[in-house]
């Protein structure tokens, strides 16, 4: 199982990766055949290419993550408050998320969900 120090590392890896603009750097946290459900709800993304694909057009929209506060680490999950500054429709938009990871022994993300919805999106 991985520890909290590896999990709060992969988190913050997420969000450096999130300051790059890099793609790669996101898809590589996770495991193959890892899945992203962002937002629940929506349609999954599986694998690498996948994921990739999704965190390349996230990144083009210019979103940079700032956390709201400290990861929460239990067992192989770890959730995070965070908010995501990005243009939406021509405007400054924030989104304030909470995000749950699951991670195996080799410290890869095998399973991501994002939690929000339209009330956690305001022009900024």
């Amino acid at each position: 199982m991985p520890t909290p120090e590896q999990m709060v590392a992969v988190v913050q890896a997420y969000v450096d990766a999130f300051a790059a603009g890099d793609a790669d750097a996101a898809a590589a946290l996770f495991a193959e055949g890892a899945t992203v459900e962002d937002p629940v709800g929506t349609p999954r993304k599986q694998g690498l290419d996948e994921i990739r694909a999704f965190y390349a057009l996230s990144m083009a929209t210019g979103a940079k993550l700032e956390m709201l506060g400290e990861p929460r680490c239990a067992a192989d999950y770890v959730a995070f408050p965070f908010a995501v500054r990005l243009e939406w429709d021509g405007r400054p938009t924030t989104i304030e998320v909470i995000d749950t990871f699951r991670i195996d022994d080799a410290g890869k993300i095998t399973e991501m969900r994002a939690f929000f919805g339209p009330a956690n999106m305001k022009s900024a």
